[in-house]
């Protein structure tokens, strides 16, 4: 099995220039080859844009406090796109645990890369 099969440990995406985790406990994990460009989550969090050239949105942070993490976990929850089960993944750093959508309910991360 290559490194390609195993699953993405949450605590590997994007940690090489992320902010300390005392000051931004929570990221997010995009997968923007999947969005649908729905915009509800530009919708239910500031910190979302859709993009009217590309129909697709980003995040203006991927690490965010906990002022930010529930508007970052409705954006999670109301995402559309595979099925319902979201693009957008809300992952606390200090646990390594999937907190949104976590569609099985037991915080593994569900990203399909």
């Amino acid at each position: 099995m290559s490194d390609h099969d195993e699953p993405v440990d949450p605590s590997d995406v994007g940690e090489t220039d992320a902010p300390p985790v005392e000051d931004k406990p929570y990221k997010i994990i995009f997968e923007a080859n999947k969005c649908i460009g729905a915009g509800k989550c530009a919708e239910v969090s500031d910190n979302w844009e859709l993009s009217l050239d590309t129909g697709i949105a980003a995040p203006k942070a991927y690490f965010v406090g906990e002022e930010q993490v529930d508007d970052e976990i409705r954006a999670a929850e109301v995402c559309p796109a595979k099925k319902d089960r979201g693009v957008i993944h809300v992952v606390d750093r200090r646990t390594d645990e999937e907190i949104a959508p976590d569609p099985e309910g037991d915080g593994t991360l569900s990203v399909d890369w």
